[in-house]
């Protein structure tokens, strides 16, 4: 059969290493997949299948360094996983059974209890028997903290295969940012990198939750999946029918043929293994000496980072060479005449050298302060119809007096001309058209502070340089927000000062448990803005993934979505908030609010700011076009974002409320929630529409720097 196209140039600077224990870990396995049932007789495989697929090799690929039994566990677990796949593929894709998978899906995590006593069911087929087997054979060497994560891990795995089966009922290919959070989740390999612990060691609980530890899981899970998708496109797409596959999004979003769309592809995961590298050397070692680690667990998170690294290098060799995959010719076309054998397809000295060279550099070598405007503003798709809360007058007022009162005025940052071009009352009331009074009002000096501090880091510290006081000044807003009755210090800033009000009217009749949701909310945000300002101090574009999931952080949306939820009371169990169409609808409406922030800013913050974090710029960046391109590229990866809520609304929603049997109650609290974000995203689009921030003739009079005479001193803190 003819290749759909020709698999592109691979950045893999790292050689791949074959673990010496390989043919132990084959006889193993083989025998360990007939003793579960996967083999003849299970209409899935037969011996002939588990041979060319030589899980084995992969294994020994991925975990050169492990001892033999090791490496046999491990094995198995991928014998396992894939069995899984394609008995799943037969069972329930081909018959298009989502009932059945479901019930399907619902008893594997009896097989994975957290407590070492607690009882499994009887297995029922050999999907079951394998993970009850491998959970009791591997748990008893991990800690509880692992084993919470590489159970939430599997569950996702096989949760997310329902997602996948409801898109091929529905005939429905998804959109570039849904499909890179999707694919991370039914891909698997976060679910790796759980067993690279096991082969390596296990990340220390301190940082294991922390930024830089969680990139490098998820750019390592993108780049793994991204791979899979450019040799797996024939078999997926062509044979099985599979619409859960990165070059056929591509395809379909762009409109480009399949050839471009896997060079695409295959762009963004060479992103993917910059961002890992670049997150290896600057942030780790960042918060390794933040959270105080000791030597051995340093030495963990090393060899954790270096067994990722290997798991990369191995996975590409076994694509190479397992009859699994297109790969035709891929192991013939060496790029440099170096060493042979087994390993040295990935030693790639052409592509390390061109990538280094070409669009590696450009992400360091934008000119800021650049003409580019007036903003271009196209047609933005808005269905949702947009209301005013009555309360709006009174509340502007209101909030001129409380920045003034906190001292938001006299910093040097705003003024009142300022605080009158930015409106946010006017934002908050469309966002809460039914708001009380006193909540609206809430509403707006949230906004204020957040839109201040927001303004603040990059003016204060991004001008000074100082990420040392900007830390200091995160640390210190944390604390401003009690959660049990702890002392708040005593206010350094108008930013301590505002906060230190905010959270004690906002949080004054909630649980202990509700204040530690809103304080890691605010938190995520005032976290975000040290990540910009050291993307700002290196003068490094983001990556184009990096930078939407972060962009997220960065425009408060934990923080919003706490604030809508608080009145919604126990009707709605967490775990439906947890779930992926709820997850799914809310990232949606959040990247269309983030995105339509970046296409009016996008002269306020290149042109006037000498900014590095706009959508319009990092797609610039990424593919080396213009202005134009970049804006016509976000603006329908807004509208696709905008669908997709409005997909998940009319169609994931219903399942899921069935799903749950959830009661009336429940749904309604639910269609308010609709309706909360609907409006939040009509309230933004005309706030953005209405306000002077980002009018050209309000820039060019009063462009975005400190106050003259009024260039605030560092706070001092204690």
């Amino acid at each position: 059969m003819t290749q759909p196209f020709e698999l592109p140039h691979f950045y893999l600077p790292y050689p791949a290493r074959l673990n010496p224990h390989v043919d132990e870990a084959r006889a193993h396995s083989t025998a360990w997949a007939r003793e579960m049932g996967m083999l003849e007789g299970s209409g899935v495989w037969e011996q002939s299948d588990l041979d060319a697929h030589d899980y084995g090799l992969l294994c020994a690929y991925t975990h050169p360094d492990c001892d033999g039994p090791a490496l046999s566990l491990i094995t198995d677990w991928y014998v396992w996983v894939f069995f899984f796949d394609d008995h799943f593929l037969e069972k329930f894709k081909r018959t298009q059974d989502r009932a059945g998978g479901k019930a399907h899906l619902d008893r594997l995590p009896l097989f994975m209890p957290l407590d070492d006593s607690a009882q499994v069911p009887e297995p029922h087929n050999p999907v079951e028997a394998g993970l009850a087997d491998l959970w009791a054979r591997t748990v008893p060497a991990m800690s509880a903290h692992w084993r919470r994560r590489f159970a939430v891990a599997t569950e996702h795995l096989l949760n997310e295969s329902l997602w996948e089966l409801s898109n091929i009922n529905e005939g429905r290919i998804a959109n570039p940012v849904e499909y890179i959070e999707m694919r991370r989740k039914v891909g698997g390999a976060p679910w790796s990198a759980g067993l690279v612990e096991y082969a390596t060691a296990e990340v220390p609980a301190a940082v294991a939750d922390s930024r830089p530890l969680r990139v490098l899981m998820e750019t390592f899970s993108d780049a793994v999946h991204l791979r899979n998708d450019l040799f797996s496109y024939q078999r997926e797409v062509e044979d099985e029918g599979e619409l859960s596959n990165g070059v056929l999004v591509l395809e379909t979003f762009f409109g480009c043929t399949t050839q471009e769309a896997a060079d695409t592809v295959n762009d963004v995961l060479t992103s993917r293994l910059q961002q890992f590298e670049h997150t290896a050397f600057t942030e780790v070692p960042a918060v390794a000496l933040e959270k105080g680690l000791g030597p051995g667990e340093v030495a963990a998170v090393a060899a954790y980072a270096k067994g990722l690294q290997d798991w990369q290098s191995g996975g590409h060799e076994w694509h190479m060479r397992s009859s699994r995959y297109m790969n035709e010719g891929a192991l013939d076309s060496s790029p440099w005449a170096g060493p042979s054998g087994p390993g040295t397809s990935a030693a790639d000295v052409r592509a390390l050298l061109a990538s280094a060279g070409a669009d590696r550099l450009r992400a360091y070598t934008h000119v800021p302060y650049q003409k580019v405007g007036p903003a271009r503003i196209p047609d933005i798709r808005m269905p949702f119809p947009l209301e005013l809360c009555p309360h709006l007058d009174a509340s502007r007022a209101h909030l001129v007096t409380w920045c003034d009162r906190m001292g938001i005025l006299t910093e040097g940052v705003w003024d009142e001309d300022k605080l009158a071009a930015y409106d946010l009352a006017l934002c908050s009331a469309g966002l809460d058209p039914d708001a009380t009074p006193e909540a609206l009002d809430l509403s707006a000096q949230w906004l204020a502070w957040g839109t201040y501090g927001d303004d603040y880091y990059p003016l204060v510290y991004g001008h000074r340089r100082d990420l040392a006081a900007a830390r200091l000044t995160t640390a210190r807003l944390s604390d401003c927000m009690p959660v049990e009755g702890e002392p708040v210090p005593v206010p350094a800033n108008a930013m301590e000062r505002a906060l230190t009000d905010l959270w004690a009217r906002t949080t004054a009749a909630m649980t202990p448990e509700a204040r530690r949701t809103l304080k890691h909310a605010v938190n995520v945000m005032t976290e975000s803005w040290l990540w910009e300002l050291a993307n700002q101090m290196q003068h490094r574009i983001p990556d184009p993934v990096d930078y939407l999931e972060m962009r997220r952080q960065t425009f408060g949306s934990d923080l919003t979505l706490s604030l809508c939820r608080m009145g919604h009371g126990p009707a709605v169990p967490p775990e439906v908030y947890r779930s992926g169409p709820v997850r799914s609808m809310e990232n949606a409406a959040i990247d269309y609010a983030c995105l339509l922030n970046d296409v009016f800013s996008y002269q306020k913050e290149i042109e006037y700011e000498g900014e590095i974090h706009n959508a319009i710029l990092v797609v610039q960046n990424f593919f080396g076009c213009d202005y134009p391109t970049g804006l016509g590229i976000v603006h329908d990866l807004m509208d696709q974002r905008l669908r997709q809520f409005e997909h998940v609304v009319e169609h994931e929603l219903p399942v899921l409320y069935e799903d749950f049997a959830l009661s009336g109650e429940a749904r309604a609290v639910m269609g308010d929630y609709v309706t909360d974000l609907r409006n939040w995203m009509a309230g933004i689009l005309n706030w953005h529409r209405s306000v002077d921030r980002y009018k050209d003739a309000w820039l060019s009079r009063r462009a975005h720097g400190f106050l003259p005479h009024r260039t605030p001193s560092m706070p001092v803190l204690g």
